[in-house]
């Protein structure tokens, strides 16, 4: 079973809109703020549930194109998004994007770093975008992640990738209560764990499930995910910054 399958079941079980999805997308996209994204036309590539097309909206984008590679998640983001008439929601791969010269942002959140061919769909993307367009992309990165790397990765290449995810599912409860109960009791430390001491228990079990169900899971360093937007020649001003709250890259270009 493929990793957007398997996202396709587990966003077809977390399909709840929560408001904690908000500081999370803020830092995703960091530095643009809910003004930045007023009157932009928006692609949102591999859009799960919808949570993240949900804010652009919801600050007065005028458009927002979404997408997934699973039924399920589409269905789910069109629920989500269901209150906005100017989004849509599609059944598409990210290698098959067919717009050119379209959108004024196009973002890939938590995507890019499961796929096979990630410069390939960064290049998909970045033809998407029209002239002075920008390109934002969040991945995982290789610093700050360093003891899943090096504990939790390997259990999920050899073991839990290749379990039905509904297996997944339970067995992540060893893994999440404890998360849990630690995250609670030490407020910390780090800013990321600060920001999921703040979540409900459903919220970070939906986490640690969604780190061990893909079958690909790569953490960059900072030179390989800048690597991802050059050589195609059509993007500029490209720069990686890390998240406020750590724990992954952010990667933006601007179209030629």
């Amino acid at each position: 079973m493929s990793s957007q399958h398997r996202f396709g079941y587990e966003w077809d079980r977390y399909s709840r809109m929560t408001s904690d999805y908000e500081p999370q997308f803020r830092n995703w996209t960091h530095p643009m703020t809910p003004e930045d994204w007023k009157g932009l036309r928006v692609l949102d590539a591999g859009c799960g549930m919808g949570r993240n097309s949900y804010w652009p909206m919801r600050w007065g984008a005028a458009s927002v194109t979404a997408f997934d590679y699973d039924e399920r998640s589409v269905a789910r983001a069109q629920e989500t998004l269901k209150e906005f008439p100017n989004a849509r929601v599609l059944f598409s791969s990210i290698y098959d994007i067919k717009w050119k010269n379209e959108f004024d942002v196009a973002f890939a959140i938590g995507v890019i770093h499961h796929l096979a061919e990630p410069r390939r769909a960064v290049s998909r993307l970045a033809d998407s975008l029209k002239p002075g367009g920008k390109l934002l992309i969040w991945v995982y990165s290789y610093e700050g992640n360093e003891w899943i790397v090096r504990y939790v990765d390997p259990v999920r290449k050899i073991i839990t990738s290749k379990l039905p995810p509904v297996l997944v599912h339970a067995l992540s409860y060893f893994c999440s209560v404890p998360l849990y109960l630690f995250v609670k009791i030490t407020r910390g430390p780090s800013a990321y764990l600060r920001q999921l001491s703040t979540f409900d228990f459903w919220h970070i079990h939906s986490i640690v499930f969604d780190q061990l169900i893909p079958d690909i899971a790569h953490y960059w360093r900072r030179e390989e995910v800048r690597s991802l937007a050059e050589g195609g020649g059509s993007l500029a001003d490209i720069r990686v910054e890390e998240t406020p709250k750590g724990t992954g890259w952010i990667l933006r270009a601007t179209k030629k």
